[in-house]
């Protein structure tokens, strides 16, 4: 075995996975498979001490929308550089495949609304080198990445690509369509895609606008779908609903009867809105209901607030809908910030309204009691006192008042931090909650989407910054289940998630004491020159990927062992 042995992480602290104790070991890799647990007699052509630190399974996220960015990127940040490596993409029912050459400009509208990625970076970015689903997980296969990426087949292009404009004005399904969406779907799973993903959100729609196509999908056209999952002999179902057409449990039982009609699994995201505040509290029942009765519906949860980054870096603001700052948006920022600093200027842009002219999808869920300075070092967990309200009420100002003056901070580099969900009681309480349930999965991050104003691909990190370490809430182990063979189990990925013998050479040496954040900030480096918001972790010593080392502390080594997974796999 010594001659096979590629690299050997020595004297660190396993943690494997499972949840269980800790121990102290060598582990040896021998190509991208676990070779060895324990003490390693043998050299590597490569060896990591990893004295005082922990050895984890690398992470797993089901939740990505790298669906763009896999396609002209090789390195798949921000989720490589928080311990990912593997991601599922193409959640909420929005993709490019199957796609029409007609019907491209529809599926990039509705990205563009609903994930936040400017069309012109997709324009640039995507080849569309494919048609159907399979010749877009081939185009995915040519291009090598520092992560390894899986695909599910997004609803609102299959819907487009079976019913064209009879989908975008949501249109009833009819018999034939439903037949053609199951065929679709039994033949995606088949090349390799690892389910089907639906969107039921009002707040999912294009620039323009238009709601989602499948916002309005009927059960027969849903069972239709899952029983394409059936044929192949594999596959999850994702979906993000209102849970409200009518109620919280007349749209999960219509969810659990498509489960139970398909024999499929199933998972969804559980938030908390600030307008419905004890919902997920339902939600979290029914789903338990339905797993204790063999019917496997499981939420899939945040670890903090969802929260929206508002600045004039980002691409919204509190004030982006106004027509005066619609009139210098495109202006450098040195430039913007100097006419914003004009009291002619800031007088009339406050009389305006900011929603009338909006584009943005979620500007009605979101309101100045729940803004607040973001700060550096990044604050998650604001008190109540420090809203932009309260400041407001304190000063015998407006909020839109405090609101614009933060904006100006730091020459015009500062966020305003939203929670957009999981905070209507100004705490930590209902992310503790949820993450405390037995059913539930550590998941939306959203990596690859929202790149303009939500940054939470750093969920792993937070974890064991604030989870572990700050709070003492969950102990290590538990988060380390939380993040790899949890999700993995839930995706079907059983090759991978833990440290045993066999699995998949995916690891994390981590500095337990330094996980934290950096500062967020602003990059021109998608295609076409488009921004997105980054953030770097601290405390990653190393990734390793498929058994090659990927990043040295936070810095890419150059290595791409990541590769597209065809589908579900076996332990």
């Amino acid at each position: 075995m010594a001659e096979d042995i590629s690299l050997v992480v020595r004297n660190g602290t396993v943690v494997d996975g499972t949840g269980a104790a800790p121990y102290e070991a060598d582990v040896a890799l021998a190509g991208t498979r676990i070779v060895e647990i324990g003490k390693v007699s043998a050299r590597g052509t490569e060896e990591i001490d990893a004295r005082g630190k922990l050895v984890t399974p690398g992470f797993v996220d089901i939740h990505t929308h790298y669906d763009g960015q896999a396609v002209w990127d090789s390195h798949l940040a921000p989720s490589a550089w928080h311990g990912v490596t593997t991601a599922i993409m193409g959640n909420c029912g929005v993709g490019f495949a199957p796609c029409k050459p007609g019907d491209r400009e529809k599926l990039v509208e509705l990205m563009e609304g609903v994930e936040d990625i400017p069309a012109p970076v997709m324009h640039e970015g995507l080849n569309w080198q494919w048609e159907s689903f399979g010749e877009y997980l081939t185009a995915l296969e040519g291009n090598p990445r520092d992560i390894d990426i899986g695909a599910l087949l997004p609803h609102a292009a299959v819907r487009v690509f079976v019913m064209g404009e009879r989908a975008i004005r949501h249109e009833a399904a009819t018999a034939e369509d439903i037949v053609q969406m199951r065929a679709i779907t039994a033949d995606a799973v088949r090349q390799g895609a690892f389910g089907f993903s639906t969107s039921r959100t009002i707040s999912h729609k294009s620039l323009k606008g238009d709601y989602t196509p499948t916002l309005r999908a009927h059960e027969d056209e849903l069972t239709g779908i899952a029983l394409g999952m059936s044929d192949a002999g594999a596959g999850f179902l994702e979906i993000v609903s209102d849970w409200n057409a009518p109620d919280a449990a007349t749209e999960f039982g219509l969810l659990r009867r498509v489960i139970e009609a398909s024999g499929r699994t199933a998972v969804f995201s559980l938030t908390q809105r600030h307008d419905r505040t004890t919902t997920w509290k339902e939600l979290l029942g029914l789903a338990d209901n339905a797993i204790r009765d063999g019917v496997s519906i499981r939420p899939v949860v945040a670890p903090r607030p969802i929260g929206i980054l508002l600045g004039l870096e980002g691409s919204q603001n509190p004030f982006s809908g106004t027509p005066s700052y619609k009139s210098i948006a495109a202006k450098p920022l040195a430039k913007r910030v100097a006419i914003m600093r004009d009291s002619e200027f800031r007088r009339q842009l406050l009389s305006e309204d900011p929603v009338a002219g909006s584009t943005f999808p979620l500007i009605h869920r979101i309101g100045y009691a729940h803004m607040f300075r973001f700060g550096n070092p990044p604050c998650y967990e604001p008190k109540r006192e420090d809203s932009i309200v309260a400041i407001a009420e304190r000063e015998g100002r407006t909020a839109p008042e405090v609101a614009y003056d933060m904006l100006l901070e730091d020459e015009g580099r500062g966020f305003i931090y939203s929670p957009l969900v999981n905070y209507a009681s100004y705490d930590m309480s209902t992310p503790e909650t949820m993450l405390a349930d037995r059913n539930t999965i550590m998941g939306l991050g959203d990596g690859g989407a929202h790149v303009g104003f939500i940054l939470d691909a750093g969920f792993p990190t937070w974890m064991f910054s604030y989870w572990g370490r700050e709070r003492g809430r969950f102990e290590v182990p538990e988060i380390v289940r939380r993040l790899t063979s949890d999700p993995a189990s839930a995706a079907g990925l059983n090759d991978r998630g833990v440290i045993a013998l066999g699995k998949k050479a995916d690891l994390n040496v981590i500095d337990y004491d330094r996980v934290s954040f950096g500062q967020p900030y602003v990059t021109f480096d998608l295609p076409a020159g488009g921004r997105r918001l980054l953030q770097k972790a601290h405390g990653y010593d190393a990734t390793i990927a498929s058994g090659v080392v990927t990043y040295r502390n936070g810095e890419a080594t150059g290595a791409l062992p990541g590769r597209l997974v065809r589908g579900q796999r076996a332990g």
